[in-house]
Order: structure tokens, then sequence, then C-alpha cells
């Protein structure tokens, strides 16, 4: 029994209040932007769980009660995890949670080394998950594969669906530890070796049973058909006998407008009120195909012998007629990094030791230790989200001092096969001067820094176009260079020898990084910063409106409305943990331009209902290319929402377009003085343990006065003077090699005056 069944009448609680929010009438695809690939779709009672192939990205799971708003929940795969591995498009292929037994299940395949099938367990979807357990292939069934999937018949009997090679399609039933353990079923005749493998691949398959019939879905490959079949007979016993089945048909009809076909399409679910959805994978048509395979929802209707067809994703389309729950639309998460566990909409690059991050050495700041691990690159660590939008703004502040040349950390964005980085980062050139550089290829543009503390970086997206800027404070911003075109990084590349190594296999990723031998702090990230222009051609989700590639939305009529998800509005006050992007809205300044009498534009928070902070109205400007500023005074609003401008007039036609708008205050983040903490901080040694090389020892000082580090032995004994001297308030580091000193543990310490702090370190010979 689920256990939402356990409460009967707290479960109809929650149903009346759920009633009472509201669903977005219409979505534009895709609902869950960004790199989805080989996507399951689960329903358990009144929720809706989905997950797929992450590669050499940590999996997620996603959990949503209106089938059109997404949020990551968990994740079932730790990065530490020592088979995890690292090669792009490597990792985690397929993934899909289910619930069994009392338990909630994640079954998924290794796509590097032995391309074997593994589960996980939890209590909760939202975890903590347990260890996985490698799959028994049984007698007869050669491997299981990946983009695997699982059904759970009406009578509690579960199969795993496997895939391994053109032809071989098994259904494996499972025991209650997850094993295989009862019947096979044979499929290998959908996809014959004697007839030149008549579907592709046949592969991604998935199952679901409606009104009687069993369905038995699969992908021709990743960008080819999807296929259905159905068992012939209402009712009949699931088998494996070619003539209990009708031969697959496409499931996909229509225009295809938007989307290139989708495929690796999920099993159907059926909502309460009887309508049947997928989420598939689906590139982008036209310039933006390498932002990866998009989350698609479509609706499945039945005809009247039981067949299956959907439509081809357009848009707008009618939305599943379900309750929200709040639940924002899909899109990068800011972060105050304010928790003692990492937020589950942060991935990492491949495979990450848990002792490389930390949220606690530094409460309200994150910090990342570059580590060597499986990474190309050796002192590397990142953390990061999908990158699927075509404007947006990334602010972070960072606290970091570089040494080296090859020492950097700041804000980036690449594309799937890690060939490609546009990176906004603090380093230090060949003459020691600190530099804020931002490059992309072989562009690179570099600022040198007069002050070694704690600054702030911007990275601006509008389309194919980044700029790159840096500030003190947050207010005043300083450009690094011009404007960078980044659309080799957006669009489909061709394959060259390498394996996987175009664009569109695996989508463009955003966040954080660092590399070297020197930690680095973050005090937060901002997805999508309010303060900074938002174009307004790049609606996340819309009615009527275009966007144009002019640089304006437009057909613009009364009644249309446009959303733009993630927006971050700040806090109105800090928490005494770094600057923590304290700001809060005044204005809002919006660029439009009229040739007709005007109209108004309703700012509303969260759903087209949500509540109004702002109205801007809009006047005639005397034509379509005559631009204005339009503005209106907000009411209070903090942190980050999906900003939803609603648009109203008189006029029939078009009333406006719109180019740009942008939200205003006068509240700032931070001054040039600021320290990061009320008093000095000892950083732990990195690389730790060492030996080969130096290690670096970073400290702060909040104000000039006589500094001494020393080291000692286990037994208390100073072996190394590393600082005796009289030092300038700031960030400083010092290396030690450790030379002449055998294996062993050491201490190190830090008097400032009246304060002492003591570390260990590791070396090792």
């Amino acid at each position: 029994m689920h256990p939402a069944c356990r409460y009967p009448l707290l479960l109809v609680v929650f149903l009346l209040l759920a009633t009472t929010t509201h669903a977005q009438p219409t979505y534009v695809n895709a609902v869950i932007p960004g790199d989805h690939p080989d996507p399951t779709l689960t329903q358990i009672g009144n929720d809706y769980y989905t997950s797929g192939s992450s590669f050499n990205v940590t999996p997620k799971i996603y959990h949503s009660t209106d089938l059109v708003h997404w949020q990551v929940i968990a994740q079932p795969v730790p990065a530490d995890w020592d088979l995890y591995g690292d090669v792009p498009a490597g990792g985690i292929w397929g993934g899909h949670m289910v619930y069994h037994g009392g338990l909630y299940w994640h079954f998924f395949g290794r796509g590097t080394g032995d391309r074997a099938m593994y589960f996980v367990t939890s209590n909760r979807p939202e975890g903590p998950w347990g260890p996985p357990f490698r799959m028994t292939v049984p007698a007869g069934v050669p491997g299981f594969g990946v983009d695997n999937s699982i059904f759970i018949d009406e009578d509690d009997r579960w199969f795993l669906l496997t895939k391994n090679g053109r032809s071989a399609n098994y259904l494996v039933e499972l025991g209650p530890n997850g094993q295989p353990e009862g019947e096979i079923y044979d499929l290998t005749w959908i996809n014959p070796e004697s007839e030149g493998n008549p579907f592709g691949w046949a592969e991604g398959p998935v199952m679901w049973k409606h009104d009687g019939y069993y369905y038995y879905s699969f992908a021709q490959h990743l960008a080819g058909n999807q296929y259905v079949m159905k068992s012939a007979v209402q009712g009949a016993p699931l088998s494996d006998d070619p003539d209990a089945w009708e031969r697959p048909r496409v499931l996909f009809e229509g225009s295809r407008d938007n989307f290139r076909t989708p495929n690796h399409s999920s099993p159907a679910v059926t909502t309460p009120h009887g309508t049947s959805w997928v989420i598939s994978q689906s590139y982008d048509v036209a310039e933006w195909q390498a932002l990866g395979r998009q989350g698609i929802l479509s609706q499945i209707v039945y005809d009247a012998q039981g067949w299956p067809t959907a439509q081809y994703p357009n848009g707008p389309e009618a939305a599943p007629a379900l309750p929200s729950s709040g639940i924002p639309w899909t899109v990068p998460r800011s972060d105050r990094f304010n928790e003692s566990k990492l937020a589950p909409d942060w991935s990492f690059l491949g495979f990450t030791p848990d002792d490389s991050y930390s949220l606690t050495e530094r409460p309200g700041w994150l910090r990342l230790t570059p580590s060597g691990g499986n990474r190309f690159f050796v002192g590397e660590n990142t953390v990061i989200q999908n990158a699927p939008e075509h404007a947006y703004t990334l602010l972070t502040r960072v606290d970091f001092t570089p040494v080296e040349t090859s020492d950097e950390a700041g804000l980036w964005t690449f594309n799937g096969p890690e060939t490609l980085q546009a990176k906004l980062s603090i380093t230090r050139d060949d003459t020691g001067a600190r530099n804020v550089v931002f490059s992309f290829d072989e562009t690179i543009h570099a600022v040198p820094l007069d002050h070694e503390g704690i600054i702030w970086l911007r990275l601006q997206r509008d389309g194919h176009d980044l700029t790159g800027s840096f500030s003190f404070n947050g207010a005043g911003w300083t450009p690094v260079g011009e404007a960078i075109d980044v659309s080799r990084m957006d669009r489909e590349q061709p394959a060259s020898e390498s394996n996987y190594d175009f664009n569109a296999f695996t989508g463009n990723q955003q966040g954080l990084f660092v590399r070297g031998d020197i930690p680095a702090d973050f005090d937060a990230y901002i997805y999508r910063d309010a303060y900074s222009p938002l174009p307004a051609r790049y609606p996340s989700n819309y009615s009527g409106v275009i966007g144009s590639n002019a640089g304006y939305l437009g057909s613009i009529h009364n009644g249309d409305w446009a959303m733009y998800a993630g927006v971050e509005l700040g806090d109105s006050a800090g928490n005494g943990n770094g600057a923590n992007y304290t700001r809060r809205p005044e204005t809002l300044e919006l660029v439009a331009s009229s040739a007709a009498a005007g109209g108004m534009v309703e700012i509303r928070l969260d759903s087209l209902d949500g509540p109004k902070i702002a109205e801007v109205v809009i006047e005639s400007t005397g034509g379509w290319s005559d631009y204005m500023t339009f503005s209106a005074d907000v009411s209070a609003a903090s942190g980050q929402h999906d900003v939803f401008l609603v648009f109203t007039g008189t006029d029939s036609g078009e009333l406006f377009r719109i180019e740009q708008f942008q939200f205003t205050t006068t509240v700032t983040l931070s001054t040039p003085n600021e320290t990061a903490s009320p008093g000095p901080v000892l950083r732990q040694n990195h690389p730790n343990p060492f030996g080969t090389r130096p290690t670096t020892i970073g400290y702060t000082t909040q104000a000039a006065g006589p500094v001494t580090l020393a080291v000692y032995n286990v037994l208390g004994q100073e072996v190394a003077t590393l600082v005796n001297t009289f030092q300038p308030a700031g960030h400083h580091t010092v290396r030690f090699s450790g030379r002449d000193l055998p294996s062993g543990l050491y201490f190190y310490r830090l008097t400032v005056g009246a304060f002492s702090e003591t570390k260990i370190m590791t070396l090792v010979r």
C-alpha cells in the first residue's frame, strides 16, 4: 500500500486544499528545459515523478503535481560512487523511479565500463537513497544494457525492460529484492537481425497498460521515430508470443513546427480526469539544438481500437486539468548556500569526492576544493545546473586568491561534450597580477584587479551573445572586454572521430567552478538577476505573443501574457552570513514601442492570478521602431519568482512591443572594504595529503597587525615558521613543501593577536 493510502482523511484534506491552487491553463514545451534524455514517468497517487539519462552529470529525480511544473527533489546516485566514472556522455544512462513493495526504487544503467544495471532504494522519493546494487543477469539474456525501464502490472508483478543490442528486447520479471526472479519474456522478434533491424535500434523500451491493453513503446534511435505496439486482445494475459501483439506503429502525428521528432518517450500515465500523457525527448528544430534534448509533454489520445497517438508538440497547448502545488517553472535555482546540505538542483560533473565541497566550513558560503578525481584537468571541481534558456544573468560573489596562473574560479557555461567553455573567472597572470578573465574558445578578455578581496562576477546571456563584468559592491559593474558570440556552443556540430563529440547529444550546463590548487568560496549564486536587463523576446512560457529575432517581444494583443521564469528579486535583509544578495525592488522599467494606442502591463508573480506587484502603462511612441522607457512603482517582493507580464488594451490589433525590462533598487550588496567574517579565518591546506607538490595554506585577517603561521609535528615541536611579520588586512596564502620532513601528520597554527586556530595536514613521501 502506498503511504498516502494509510491516511485517507489527510489525503482528502490535501486534495481539497490542492484544488484551491490554480494550474496554468496553457503551456509551451519544453516543460523540463535542458538536457532531459530518455525520460521515464511514474504516477504515485496524485504525484508524478520523472528521471532519465544524465550522462556525466549527477542524475536527478523531478516531482510534479500537474505535469507542467517540475521540481528537482533528489539525486539518487551520489557523485562519489566509486563506479560513476567521468566521460562526456558516460555516467548514468536511463533512470526510472517506481514504488513497489513498500519502497521507492530507482533503476539505472552505468553508461561506461560494464554497462550494467543497478538500483538504489529509499523510504521517501526525496531520499536519502541507499548504495547502488548491481543487478544479476539471468541465463539466456545477453546482458541488460542501458536505457531500460520498469513496468508494474496490475497484479503487482514487476519487470525490467531490457535492451542490449539492436534485437535484444526482453521483459525480465523481478523478485521482492529487485533482482531477476520468475518469467523472462523474449521479444527479440520485434526487431530481428534477419530483417535488417526494421526499427533501427528499437531502444529505450517502456510499457504501460490502459483499458485492458498492454502497450510496448520504443525509439528508432536517438533522433528517429517513436513506435508503439499493443496487445492484440483486450484483457489478454501478458505474453511474448508474436501473435499476441499487433505490429508497431508510429506514435506521433501532425506537423513538426517547434521540435524535431520526439522519441524516447516515457510510459503513458492517466490523470484522474481520464487524460493520458507522456514526456519525451526532442531537439529544437532551429538554432538551439545543442541545448540538448528537451523534456516535452504531449497528450495521448486512444482511438476506438485502443491505438494511442500523440501530437507533435507545438504550442501553446492546453495543460492537464490538474492542481498545481506551487512548484515554479523548471529553470536553474538561485542559492544563498545557507543550508548544511547542497540543494538537489546542483549536480557535479563526473566522479566527485564528497570532501571536495563544504557548506559548513564557512557558514553561508559554498567552498569548492579542486579535486583530481577522474577529471580531465587535474585539480578541478564544479557545481552545475542545466543551461536551457536563451537569456539569463548569472551572479556570484566569490572569495578567491589565486597563487599560480593555473588557479582559476568563477562562473562558466559549457557544452555537453565539454569541449567548448565560456568562463568569467578570477585568476593570476604571468606577472603575478590578479585578473578577471572572460573567455570562450580562442577569445580572451582580461582586466587587472587592484583589490585582493571579495568580488562579484556577472555573466549575461542574450541570445548567442555573452557578456562578462565584475563589481566590488554588486551595484557598479565594470565590463570585461566585449560581448562574445558563443553560437558554436548552441548549434549542433557534426560528429568527429571521437565518440559522442557533437553538441546536440547532451546539453549545455552552467554554474560555478574552481581549478588549480586553491579552494574558492562562493557566497551566493543568482540565476536570473532582476536588476540586470531581461530581454523580453525569450519568455519561458507564453500565450499569444511571438518572440522576434529583431530583438523584441511582438504580436501582443489584449489578454496575451508572457512568463519569465526564475527571476531573482533578492532578500529584504541578509542572514548575517555574507552578502546574501540583500536587495528589494523599488521600480520596474520597461522599454517598449507602440504605433497604436498602447495598453497596460500587469506584473504578477508565480501565476496568472498571483499577487500583482506593478502596473505599467504603455503609451503610443509614434512608431514600432520608436522605443521609450516606461516605469512604475513596485510593491514589496523578494525571492526567486516566475514573473508574468499580462497584457491588456482596448485595440483589437497589436498593442505594443517590448524590448526589455528590469527592476531597479538603491540597495547595494557589499562594499570594497567588507570582510567575509567577523574574525580571522584559517583555511584547510590544499592539496591534502600532499608531498609530490607543495601545499597551499590560505588565511584572512580583518585588521593590520602581527601575524604568525607555524607548523608543528605530533610532539608539539615547531618544525617550520611560514609567517612571522606585520601584515595588512586581507586574504593571504603561503606555500609549504615540507622538504626534509618525514611523512606523517602535522599541525599548522595561525596566530593573529589574541586569535589562534590550528588545523591538521598530512605529508606523504
